[in-house]
């Protein structure tokens, strides 16, 4: 059993290392894309969808946010694909409830 708790701990120390990096790769894009009022579709679609996974760590889930309100006002079709797609994947255990 302490192999197990230990093993446990470790898988959620790497977890928790993977999402602080997340939010250390995302974070220049998304203030770049914002600082510069980025119109381009296809650089912020493929960093929101980077984001998508990590979405479950809260500095990231804020990055995801804030830069579906800068695309609101340029796709807002594409937006709401966005916030329906996070919905989907990190929303799912409150509609199983």
């Amino acid at each position: 059993m302490p192999g197990m708790i230990e093993s446990i701990a470790d898988l959620a120390a790497n977890i928790h290392a993977i999402n602080q990096r997340a939010v250390c790769e995302y974070a220049p894009l998304v203030e770049a894309i914002l600082r510069s009022r980025s119109q381009d579709k296809c650089h912020i679609e493929r960093t929101l969808d980077g984001m998508l996974d990590f979405c479950g760590c809260e500095p990231v889930l804020q990055l995801y946010r804030r830069l579906c309100r800068h695309y609101w006002d340029i796709d807002l079709t594409a937006t709401a694909f966005y916030v329906e797609a996070y919905r989907k994947v990190w929303d799912a255990e409150e509609e199983e409830k």
